[in-house]
């Protein structure tokens, strides 16, 4: 008790009332509170903060830009030093960029229904069942908007044309087959889907008809010139109904398609824009994301894109496909990819439907007899809670053989989630709590609340830098060493951007031995490998046409039916398996010690932070002095800025090893895929086979590792340059106190003295912050614990 008693006896910080006025052309006070509505009252309070904060933040801004203006003519005659100091950037920051959630998982694995359930509009979105759902894209997000709103985005014009060739040529026969091969052409996955689509858009016949043809031919369906539908409601219910048959694609069989349906295969991707929601917070973004990607290379470049920029995924997996089976282990796997490539810093299993149980078989198979079972609701949460124990374990050490040993999502506690998007709503054996989608909710809020704080963290105290080298320049202290101070400064930089340069080379040189020994392994493993891919349980049956697909692709095909084929990635496996620890630990946190890039950034930061302090006390700068204060802030602001600019390149880096393999098997892709006649298969296999051996013969794997070495060194370059080029602004700009450039600027003190003020208030909304919660976890220790379950 004596923790808590330390909470009940303390109020909140008084924050300074003048801190949080309402600028004057704000959005009215009900709007802005119906944005947090999807907040418990603490979690309302300190958002509300943040806002206040970065919006009384954005009106100094503009404020100081506008005096600014007024004092400089801007031209093309004013150097960039001026432009630096229009606090464009800033003022015209987005808020917020969105959280994007990634629900990636098979068709039928239950996405739909659970981002109903977290949403509460229970046949929002259409489910798998009779249907098959399209492999299409949606996106759901809340917003200010008064109605529901869903925006189709179609294939351009070129991209259809691009996808229409690769389709004909698909099913393009130059000879006559035989019986048997005729047969296993018609049966083949990719002649099916490709029959499929251009039947949909263009009738019955449409697949008999060639590229030309099929350019002059007039779809059944409407295409808008803008290439994008959007549709309005204002109930869920009727946004529901025009939007079903844009993303729901009926059986091959079925013949009553609609005008909306006649179009589905030029779907790029869908975005549903919510109403204010009481549960989904504005900046988060559900994406529906299909588990294999798409035959479209517009639609799989999407695919992949979206998966990278997700920085939470949930695998979702329905409760009998958990255990096991290719396409669970390859949702997987693509995610764990996306935590090396992409933004992706949170992995999580949701095991979706599992109220599903029969009682009489798991009573006779339950290993774990400590305590009797009286009923199905027992049953259900007893073998949940062993799911959970079983797949954490078995997901951590996957997650453990992949990623860094200091990778956040290792600590994390919940690695799995058991859902129940039925029960959720009948509640007939779990309670709403049990089947878990509440605790999705709270984890996604958690995530932009946290988003949020550093958000505004960094920009207020960016502003706050800002702000003090415009104020700088109306200083009045005595520094008649000016130039010898910053040229001090200038040389010191020098010195610590050559270590900074040894450090990022120390750092890179980590991945040359596991990339030397994953070329070994390559080298010897690609044939059995490419053989396993060659290779269809049946035979060439259904597999003919498929594979033309693939080499009309580069090596790639993706399908709805079909688990994703990537030849490159395979025979490039090997490679991976040895350098992920070691990459995903270059691009981790970590000590300056060792492989982790981002802390020998940091120590760099300290180290000039620590110089411009030592400067000033020797040379007498004041404690306070606004010169000083403006250096060491700019500095954190400069550097703070290249974490984003690591993290973009991380991907090409990534890629490079599968990129330069693809492009080395161009030329054999392209050869195969004009085989056609008798025995095509086999001999389109006989083409891959040996363009592989020769392009490994001459180096192939080799290549790969160079150019992935190649694109390592030119991030240095980049990090360098962007370093030396941001810090020499800087002290150019520092450095101009009583130039005559600078004497129209206009006094902004007032403007320093209120951002000063702003930036105070971080501590004190973070403070605020501490108490609250707190004070509601000491209430919910000493609050009665809720009746539990249901009937039975």
């Amino acid at each position: 008790m004596a923790e808590t008693e330390d909470f009940v006896g303390q109020e909140p910080h008084p924050v300074d009332d003048d801190l949080f006025k309402e600028p004057m052309k704000k959005r009215r006070r009900s709007d802005r509170d119906q944005r947090f509505r999807a907040f418990p009252s603490v979690e309302q309070s300190a958002l509300k903060e943040y806002e206040k904060l970065e919006s009384r933040t954005r009106r100094v801004l503009s404020n100081t830009y506008q005096k600014l203006i007024q004092s400089v003519f801007l031209d093309d005659s004013i150097p960039n030093g001026v432009k630096y100091l229009m606090l464009l950037a800033l003022i015209e920051k987005p808020s917020l960029d969105p959280i994007y959630i990634g629900l990636f998982g098979s068709t039928g694995a239950g996405k739909s229904s659970l981002i109903n359930a977290i949403i509460q509009q229970e046949m929002f979105l259409p489910v798998s069942g009779e249907s098959i759902c399209s492999s299409c894209i949606v996106q759901v997000s809340s917003g200010c908007c008064e109605q529901y709103e869903a925006k189709i985005h179609l294939l351009s014009d070129q991209e259809w044309k691009e996808e229409l060739k690769n389709l004909t040529k698909l099913l393009h026969r130059t000879e006559e087959l035989g019986r048997e091969e005729a047969d296993e052409w018609d049966r083949d996955d990719a002649v099916e889907e490709a029959i499929w689509k251009l039947q949909m858009l263009y009738g019955n016949g449409a697949e008999k008809k060639n590229y030309e043809e099929l350019l002059r031919a007039k779809p059944k369906g409407k295409i808008p010139t803008s290439r994008i539908i959007t549709l309005k409601a204002e109930e869920a219910g009727e946004l529901s109904v025009k939007l079903d048959p844009y993303i729901r694609t009926q059986r091959r069989d079925w013949d009553g398609e609609s005008a909306e349906t006649q179009i589905w295969p030029l779907i790029k991707h869908v975005e549903v824009t919510l109403p204010k929601s009481e549960l989904i917070p504005e900046g988060v973004v559900l994406v529906d994301i299909p588990g294999t990607g798409d035959f479209n290379s517009k639609r799989d470049e999407m695919w992949k894109k979206t998966i990278d920029k997700c920085s939470v995924i949930w695998v979702i997996s329905d409760i009998e496909r958990v255990s096991g089976g290719r396409v669970h282990e390859n949702l997987l796997n693509e995610s764990i990819k996306a935590c090396q490539r992409g933004f992706c810093r949170d992995v999580a299993l949701v095991v979706t439907k599992t109220d599903k149980l029969h009682l009489p078989e798991y009573l006779r198979e339950r290993k774990v007899r400590t305590q009797a079972i009286q009923s199905q609701r027992e049953a259900v949460l007893e073998r949940n809670e062993m799911i959970k124990l079983q797949r954490n374990t078995i997901l951590k050490e996957k997650l453990k053989r992949k990623l860094p040993a200091d990778s956040k999502v290792l600590d994390t506690s919940d690695l799995v989630y058991t859902v129940s998007a039925q029960e959720y709503w009948q509640q007939a054996l779990l309670t709403e709590e049990e089947t878990e989608i509440p605790k999705l909710r709270e984890y996604i809020r958690k995530r932009l609340l946290d988003k949020k704080r550093r958000m505004v963290t960094k920009y207020v105290t960016e502003a706050f830098g800002l702000l003090l080298l415009t104020d700088s320049f109306s200083c009045t202290e005595n520094l008649p060493n000016e130039y010898l101070h910053v040229s001090s400064l200038r040389r010191f930089v020098e010195e610590r951007i050559q270590l900074l340069e040894k450090a990022i080379d120390q750092c890179f040189a980590h991945i040359a031995q596991p990339l030397q020994e994953g070329v070994r392994n390559a080298r010897t493993s690609y044939r059995r490998i490419l053989g396993a891919c060659l290779v269809r349980s049946r035979g060439n049956q259904g597999f003919h046409q498929t594979l033309k697909a693939v080499c009309l692709k580069n090596g790639i095909y993706a399908s709805r039916t079909l688990a994703r084929i990537d030849l490159n990635e395979a025979i490039t496996q090997p490679i991976y398996d040895q350098i992920d620890p070691v990459f995903g630990g270059i691009f981790g946190a970590g000590k300056p010690t060792g492989s982790a890039l981002m802390p020998h950034i940091d120590a760099f930061k300290h180290s000039l932070q620590e110089k411009m302090t030592e400067i000033g006390i020797k040379n007498g700068w004041k404690y306070n002095s606004c010169k000083k204060s403006f250096l060491i802030q700019e500095i954190s602001a400069i550097l703070g800025g290249l974490e984003e600019h690591i993290l973009r390149k991380k991907r090409r880096i990534y890629e490079s090893l599968t990129a330069s393999v693809q492009n080395d098997l161009k030329p054999c892709y392209e050869e195969a895929a004009q085989i056609t006649g008798k025995k095509a298969c086999e001999r389109m296999k006989d083409v891959i086979r040996r363009g592989v051996d020769q392009q490994v013969a001459e180096g192939m794997f080799e290549r790969a590792q160079e150019r992935m070495q190649h694109q390592f060194q030119q991030l240095k370059n980049g990090i360098t340059e962007k370093v030396k080029g941001s810090i020499a602004t800087m002290l150019t700009l520092a450095s101009s106190q009583g130039d005559g450039l600078y004497k129209e600027l206009a006094d902004v003190k007032s403007e320093y003295k209120e951002m000063e003020k702003l930036h105070r208030g971080l501590r004190e909304v973070a403070e605020n912050a501490v108490l609250r919660r707190g004070m509601q976890d000491f209430l919910l220790r000493m609050s009665p614990s809720k009746l539990g379950p249901p009937r039975t």
